[in-house]
């Protein structure tokens, strides 16, 4: 597992995570978006990812802070060939470690919403379409306050 800002990634490493998301989010799922966001190197997202033994990335997501100062959780991919493997669960485990106390936000695929809700998340909005794929606004209060879940609704989506 490696976790880093933008500014500690290599090159090479840089190169790696992107194929990775390309791959899977435009080429495999067929979702041409501009994949280079702008928020990959500001300075509060962390990436992380598990490499495989020549250093490939085989699974990736990375943190952002949203302007309220909570963690989004986003591109959470793994490659084709490493999946089955409890990769994204090892990723997920790691990035509430990293997002440590505060509340925290993803958009999920409708069909693996309930992946996330193992790790405390709850639907929080209408479904909606991300480049034709179906997506729920996902929410997971700071731990220890279940209250607050029940009461937020995020409105939107698009974040990737």
């Amino acid at each position: 597992m490696r976790v880093a800002a933008f500014s500690e990634l290599d090159a090479a490493t840089l190169y790696g995570l992107l194929r990775l998301r390309v791959d899977v989010f435009v080429v495999e799922q067929k979702c041409a978006y501009p994949e280079l966001d702008g928020r990959d190197d500001e300075p509060d997202t962390r990436h992380l990812w598990i490499p495989d033994g020549d250093g490939t990335p085989l699974a990736y997501l990375r943190i952002l802070r949203d302007p309220d100062g909570a963690a989004r959780i986003g591109r959470v991919v793994t490659a084709a060939r490493a999946r089955g493997r409890g990769l994204a669960a090892a990723l997920m485990a790691a990035a509430l470690r990293v997002i440590g106390d505060r509340p925290s936000r993803l958009d999920a695929q409708t069909r693996v919403a309930g992946f996330y809700e193992r790790y405390g998340y709850r639907v929080a909005g209408e479904e909606f379409l991300e480049d034709g794929i179906p997506h729920v606004p996902m929410f997971r209060p700071p731990p220890g306050d279940h209250e607050q879940g029940s009461q937020i609704t995020v409105t939107g989506g698009g974040h990737r």
